[in-house]
Parts: structure tokens; C-alpha cells; sequence
């Protein structure tokens, strides 16, 4: 523990900060808002009672009653009971000037003592930055002097924090030998030289690996931070560090190293494949989807008991809306000094050509569900066992207790003569009433302090009693849940609120009766979303249990943002694939008409070429420049696709347009479009919908039989989609081209002009916005092409289901 600290610790900077940051936040608060503040490692509390000084003496005139908090935290227990006395040496007038003195402090003794006006702005906490959350919607936050006693590791999850913690347009105060350079592209800097930073960003997003510890194994098998003892270590540990994330990256696997606890120690891979996202936990069990949990679980005590590797594979586990199958491997780990039950978990895709496991198992739920089961049933034979044992001692206690109790009989004697000598402690009793008088007056500042905490709550908080009954609830839920005072004493599943309070009824059933913490996430009827959190309230002067607190924590833009990233996931992987087709095409298909376009020139250059053999080719030259753009512009098809906006679309408008676009061959073709119509509204992008037509109605002309061709366009509902169809009588395909019709650059019929591209890009379309195409034909019997779009578009902030 390093408290070294004082009042307005770097003059120039605290200037700066007075004149610059403070007015700036004051400014830009909306109308009512506190003014928030975070002093992460506050040691002894002047690094805070200075800022709060410099805010006391801005809140003048419009800013008067502007409410100021600023959170203190440490972990150093000693060093916050000093902080929160507010007592300091006479010393202090050397960095605080003789007007602040005499405004803020009072001298007592020796001694200056805080003034309550700048005391009650200050609450003082524990806190560990390692293994606690941030404080959030904070204005300013300042953590000087503290990341430069920790590994890079260690530093760049605690910055990652503190920009959580940030409200947007907040400031970020560090110490003179610290750089954040793991956030640093979301800050602006302020002042270069103290380390002064603005956030720029309002949201960011969250996984496992952003605030999971980055811990290592200590050799007596605890997780420890402690620094490399030299700079030759440190390299050394940095190289087998990136040799083991590019081997990971090779096998493309996923390796979680996990203690006999199944609390996970180090990964090494991208998490996000195979580990369910949950922020503050590190239990492998509830990280893994279900059928990987599965198999672990009756993995984990395998090896335990052999010592021996195991590997199941053949696992499905659902990706996005595809379905994939899954190896595991569990392997004892044995490092000298650690002991047994250090685990590592192997996690990868089964891929043809990838790595074969010859041991392992194929998957099968059931045999692994029993397993597990039977696992299970072992577990409670064992603690049966022990608690038979545990009544045999508690007999043996008993006799001993009966012994005891004559003891005390006898004491009791002996405490009958001691009677009058507690006549004479009463005396001295009346002394310490004086002490006790003083303690009164610290817990009357300590329950100021926790008042103070519930204003700024921001999370909305229950406290329900064994009855059911709401006994107290925090101001947060006012806003949130919509709760007023007369509802205190009424029972919880009486009050109407627009939270669905009947789902988490029966949760604090549970949890008043087991004692249990359960954790559920809940929608509102305004759409909003709750992660809830029901747990026993317990009295620590007898540590007993005496209802349940009930909290909500708002995950609407959590929620959000999770579906957006789950969208635009979706849309990269489709990029990707057409980023694929580009190489091709323009390794191919592009380069083709720029080599008839070359040669030709050639002949030209080489050959005075004059009359028809001119005229061949600037042909040739003409139809590659044709054949060029086509493909560019089928290309930026594709690009486009992802872009298009949806809206109501009228499709008898699309085939006028169609038919007039298309007028002179189906005049030269005596072409006849019949349209029968019963669904005419659809919601779809308009210019991809004209596009996908426009394809299908064009080929019916161009691949037309010995008839005129006859083109049957008809909508109609089915079940929960819309179905579009458009049929015609011409050449038909066989069973084997009907396999490659949406193929890019599938083309069937090789002597009618075309590129192959324009099915493969109408089924892009329409897979891109969730529907699906198919195609009915026979060769010679004409063709018929149905489009399915979905009735309903996705709601916000929910996923569609697959």
C-alpha cells in the first residue's frame, strides 16, 4: 500500500483543471443534473477534497444549486478511515493557500478538520479496480499514479474500465508517467503535459475478454499479479506469449486454461466463437453454450479422477444461423510447484482436412446426460457420507455440552459474588457513554454517507421483508418502475407498475426461502429491458436473512447494441463471401475482355487494318468494352445490396415499369404478361424488388420456346410469408442445371447472351433480407420461380428467429 498523497498535487495541472474542465462540465449539464466525480486509489482523500474545494467555489449564481458528489475509492482500509475523518496536519497550509484555509477548514488543535460543506460532497468506499466494477456516468474520473504499478495486462483492462466509467465529453485525469495508449482512440487530449484526456465516444462495446482478469498462475496455484522480476523474464514471457496465440491461431481452436474450480485462469483465442458474453464472470460452466456445458461437465470429472486426456467430438452448436460441429478436449495440466487441478480446455471447429483426433469420442447427449447424472449421484453419496460423520461429532459435542453445562452452574455461583464488583464497573460505564456519544456521531455521518449513495443510485432498488411486502425502495425506481411512497407496506405483487413484477414474484419466493441469488432479464411494457437481480437481505448482527432487495439494472441499449452488432456480423460474413467472388472476378472474367481489347490494339498498331477488317475489330473492341461494364456494373450490384433501404413497395407499379422498360422485345417476341395479384403491397427495398423482376422477366423472353412466350406473375399469402411467382413456357431447365441456376456466373445456356450473374444476385437480394427464392422447372416445360418474403419486418432490438 503506497498512500503517498497531498492537497492540489501538481499546482499547474489543478489551474488548469479550475479554469478549463470545471466550467466546462458546469456548462454543459443538463437542467438538474449532479455533477459526478470518481477519485480512483484516493489514499487519504486530498487529491479529493481539493477537487471538491475547486467545485465548492464555482457553484455561484446559476450554478448555486447545482448538486456536486465525488466518489473516493481505495482498497487500503486504514488510509480511507483517515480520508473519511477528515483530519489533517497543520502542515497542509504549504500546498493549501490561507484563504482556502479559512474557508473550508477548521482548525482544531493542531490539527485542520474538513469543513461539512465540502465533507458531505465526498463519499468515501472500498474499492478493487482488479476485481470490482467501474463507477459509471461519471463527468470526471482521476486515477493518478496507480497503473504504473501494474503489468500491461493488468493496466489495459483497468483503462478499458475507466472509459466505461465516463459519461460522453468526460474527462480523464492521469498520472504524469502514465499513457493510455490501449483507449487512446477514443480520447482527445486536453493537456499533453498533465495528462488531461475528453472522451469522445458514448458507447462502446462489451465482452468477456474486455473484463475477465488477466491472471497468471502463482506457484502455490492462487492467481497473482505480480511484475516480472527482470526486463530478460519479461521478454521471454512476451515471446512464448505470441507463440502461443499464432499456434492458437493456426489450429483456429479456442484454449481456456481453468483451475479445479472451473474458474478460468488464461484463454488464449478469439472467446467470442465459443464462450457466451457474460460481463464479471469467469465460471467456464455457465460460459459455454449448453451441449459444450455438457460435455465438459462429464469431461472434467473424467480426467480428474484418470489424469488422463479426454476429447469428445462431434458437438453442435448453433453459429449465427448456421449449425457447426464441435471438438473438445480436456487436458490434466502439471507445472512444477502448482500441484494438480489445473485444466486446459480445447475448443475448435471439426473442419475436413483439419486435425483427427484418434481417441476421441463421437457425441451423444443422452450417454454424456447420464454421465453426468451418474456423476452427480456420486457427489451426494459423498456428502451423505460426511454428513453422517457430522452428526456422530455433533453427539460427541453434545456430551461435551452437558459437561459444560455444569460448569456453568457452578459459574453462575461464583458470578452472584462478582455482582458487586460490576456495582463499580457501572461507574466507569457512565465514562464510556461519553465515548459511545462520539460514535454516534461517525454513524450519523456514515448513514449521511449512505443516503448520499442511494440519491445517486441510478439503478432502481426493492426491499421487500419475508411477507412480500415493499418495506423500502431507492429514488432510482421512482423513474424506472413508477413506484410512489404510499406503496411501502403493500404486498410486491399488488403493485401495478409497467415492469411485469408477476415473472420475478415467484424468484423471491425462492430466494427468501433458500437464500439463493437469482438473476433474470425482464421487458417492460414500454419496450424497455431490466437485468434483474433478486438476493437474500441479511442482517449482519445475526446474520440472519430477512427478505429479498430486488434490482433493476436498465439493458436497453446493452440489448440494443447487441442486436445491431448481431446485424452487422451478419453483414460482414455476406461482404466477405463477395469479396471472395471479386478476386475471382477480376482474375477472370475482367481480365478476359482487357486481353481481346490488348490484342486487338495490337493488330492495329502492327497492321495498317483499314475497311471490314477494321470494322471486325473495333467489334470485338466494342463488345469487350460492353462485356467490361456489364461486369463492373454487376459488381456494384453487389456492393449495393447490403445498403438498400426497405419500404412499402407496389408491385403492379414495378411491372409497368418493367413492361415499359422491356416494350420493344416483348413487341419483337409477341410476349403476353399476365398478372393476378392478391397481395399488391410489399415491404421490400423498391430498387432491388424492380431488379429481381426486371431478371426474371427478361429471361422468360430471351429463353423463350417455339411459342410466344406467355408470363404469369401471381401473389399470394402463405402461412407467416408473402409469395411472389412468375411462370412462363419456355425452354425449361434439366434436373442437373436446376442444381446450378443461382450459381454465380451459372450460366446454362452458353449460345444466348448473358453473364450467369443476374439469379445469383436476385438470390443474394432476397437471402440478404430473410426470404428465400426457389425454382420449379423441367427441361422443355417452361419455368416457375417463387419468392418468399416475411410478412412482419424484425422488431427492434430483437433477434428474428431463425
Amino acid at each position: 500500500m503506497i498512500s503517498v498523497t497531498s492537497f492540489f498535487r501538481d499546482k499547474e495541472a489543478f489551474e488548469f483543471i479550475e479554469k478549463k474542465v470545471i466550467p466546462d462540465i458546469l456548462e454543459n449539464l443538463a437542467p438538474n443534473e449532479e455533477l459526478k466525480m470518481w477519485v480512483a486509489g484516493c489514499a487519504t482523500g486530498e487529491e479529493a477534497y481539493s477537487l471538491a474545494i475547486l467545485i465548492k467555489e464555482q457553484l455561484t449564481g446559476k450554478f448555486k444549486d447545482t448538486v456536486a458528489k465525488i466518489f473516493a475509492t481505495d482498497i487500503d482500509t486504514v488510509a480511507l478511515i483517515h480520508a473519511r475523518n477528515g483530519i489533517f496536519k497543520t502542515d497542509i497550509s504549504k500546498q493549501v493557500s490561507g484563504e482556502r484555509l479559512e474557508n473550508f477548514f477548521t482548525k482544531e488543535n493542531k490539527n485542520y478538520r474538513v469543513n461539512p460543506e465540502i465533507r458531505s460532497m465526498v463519499i468515501f468506499a472500498q474499492h478493487d479496480l482488479v476485481k470490482n466494477p467501474p463507477y459509471c456516468n461519471m463527468h470526471f474520473i482521476s486515477c493518478r499514479n496507480l497503473l504504473i504499478y501494474m503489468m500491461p495486462a493488468l493496466q489495459k483492462k483497468i483503462y478499458f474500465m475507466l472509459l466505461f466509467g465516463l459519461k460522453k465529453n468526460g474527462y480523464l485525469f492521469l498520472g504524469a508517467s502514465e499513457n493510455p495508449m490501449p483507449i487512446v482512440q477514443n480520447l482527445e487530449i486536453t493537456d499533453k503535459k498533465w495528462k488531461i484526456y475528453k472522451n469522445l465516444e458514448a458507447k462502446r462495446a462489451i465482452s468477456f475478454d474486455t473484463f475477465s482478469l488477466p491472471q497468471m498462475v502463482h506457484v502455490n496455484g492462487k492467481r497473482s499479479f505480480d511484475k516480472p522480476k527482470n526486463s530478460l523474464q519479461n521478454t521471454k514471457d512476451s515471446l512464448a506469449e505470441a507463440v502461443n496465440l499464432n499456434l492458437i491461431e493456426e489450429l483456429d481452436s479456442l484454449a481456456i486454461c481453468i483451475d479445479e474450480n472451473n474458474q478460468v485462469v488464461r484463454t488464449y483465442g478469439d472467446t467470442t466463437k465459443y464462450l457466451l458474453q457474460k460481463n464479471f464472470n469467469l465460471n467456464l460452466s455457465e460460459l459455454l453454450p449448453d451441449n459444450l456445458a455438457l460435455a465438459f461437465n462429464a469431461m472434467k470429472t473424467e480426467v480428474l479422477k484418470t489424469d488422463k486426456k479426454s476429447s469428445v467430438s462431434g458437438i453442435n452448436m448453433k453459429r449465427g444461423t448456421e449449425v457447426i460441429s464441435i471438438n473438445i478436449t480436456v487436458t490434466p495440466l502439471h507445472i512444477k510447484d502448482v500441484g494438480q487441478g489445473l485444466l486446459m480446455v480445447s475448443i475448435r471447429e471439426d473442419k475436413e482436412g483439419g486435425i483427427e483426433m484418434k481417441d476421441a469420442k463421437i457425441f451423444d447427449e443422452k450417454v454424456f446426460l447420464d454421465k453426468y447424472t451418474l456423476d452427480i449421484q456420486n457427489e451426494v453419496k459423498e456428502l451423505k457420507a460426511k454428513l453422517h460423520s457430522t452428526y456422530e461429532q455433533l453427539d460427541r459435542s453434545n456430551d461435551n455440552m452437558q459437561s459444560f453445562n455444569e460448569e456453568l452452574l457452578s459459574a453462575n455461583e461464583e458470578m452472584q459474588s462478582t455482582n458487586e464488583e460490576m456495582q463499580s464497573v457501572n461507574e466507569e460505564l457512565h465514562t464510556v457513554n461519553t465515548d459511545y456519544q462520539l460514535k454516534n456521531r461517525e454513524l450519523q455521518e456514515i448513514n449521511d454517507d449512505l443516503n448520499n449513495y442511494f440519491r445517486s443510485n441510478i439503478n432502481g432498488q426493492l426491499f421487500v421483508d419475508n411477507d412480500m411486502k415493499l418495506v423500502k425502495f431507492s429514488p432510482g425506481a421512482v423513474t424506472q418502475i413508477n413506484l410512489v411512497e404510499s406503496d411501502v407496506g403493500r404486498a410486491i405483487s399488488h403493485i401495478s407498475t409497467n415492469i411485469k413484477l408477476d415473472t420475478i414474484t415467484e424468484d423471491i419466493q425462492k430466494v427468501i426461502v433458500e437464500g439463493s441469488i437469482i438473476t433474470k432479464e425482464i421487458e417492460t411494457n414500454s419496450g424497455q429491458w431490466y437485468q434483474v437481480m433478486t438476493m437474500p437481505y441479511i442482517r449482519q448482527s445475526n446474520n440472519t436473512q430477512s427478505g429479498a432487495i430486488i434490482t433493476f439494472n436498465d439493458i436497453t441499449k446493452l440489448k440494443k447494441t447487441q442486436y445491431e452488432l448481431d446485424k452487422k456480423n451478419i453483414t460482414l460474413q455476406r461482404i466477405n463471401d463477395d469479396l471472395d467472388n471479386f478476386v475471382y472476378v477480376a482474375s477472370h472474367d475482367l481480365l478476359s475482355p482487357l486481353a481481346n481489347i490488348e490484342q486487338s490494339i495490337e493488330v492495329m498498331n502492327e497492321i495498317k487494318v483499314s475497311g471490314e477488317s477494321l470494322n471486325k475489330i473495333l467489334n470485338i473492341i466494342n463488345s469487350s468494352i460492353k462485356k467490361f461494364r456489364s461486369l463492373v456494373t454487376d459488381m456494384a450490384t453487389i456492393g449495393k445490396i447490403e445498403n438498400e433501404k426497405m419500404e412499402m413497395v407496389d408491385v403492379n407499379q414495378i411491372i409497368d415499369n418493367i413492361e415499359w422498360s422491356l416494350d420493344d422485345k416483348i413487341k419483337q417476341s409477341g410476349a403476353v404478361i399476365n398478372r393476378e395479384l392478391e397481395i399488391n403491397q410489399i415491404l421490400f427495398s423498391k430498387n432491388n424488388l424492380r431488379s429481381i423482376l426486371y431478371n426474371l422477366v427478361s429471361n422468360a423472353i430471351k429463353f423463350k420456346g417455339d411459342k410466344a412466350p406467355l408470363i404469369n406473375i401471381h401473389s399470394k399469402k402463405e402461412e407467416e410469408n408473402i409469395v411472389l411467382s412468375v411462370q412462363d413456357n419456355g425452354i425449361g431447365l434439366s434436373k442437373t442445371d436446376l442444381e446450378k441456376v443461382f450459381d454465380l456466373y451459372g450460366r446454362i445456356h452458353h449460345d444466348i447472351e448473358g453473364q450467369g450473374i443476374g439469379l445469383y444476385l436476385a438470390k443474394k437480394i432476397v437471402d440478404a433480407s430473410g426470404g428465400n427464392i426457389t425454382v420449379e422447372s423441367k427441361d422443355g416445360q417452361g419455368s416457375k420461380f417463387n419468392i418468399f418474403f416475411k410478412t412482419e419486418p424484425e422488431a427492434s432490438g430483437r433477434k428474428r428467429p431463425v
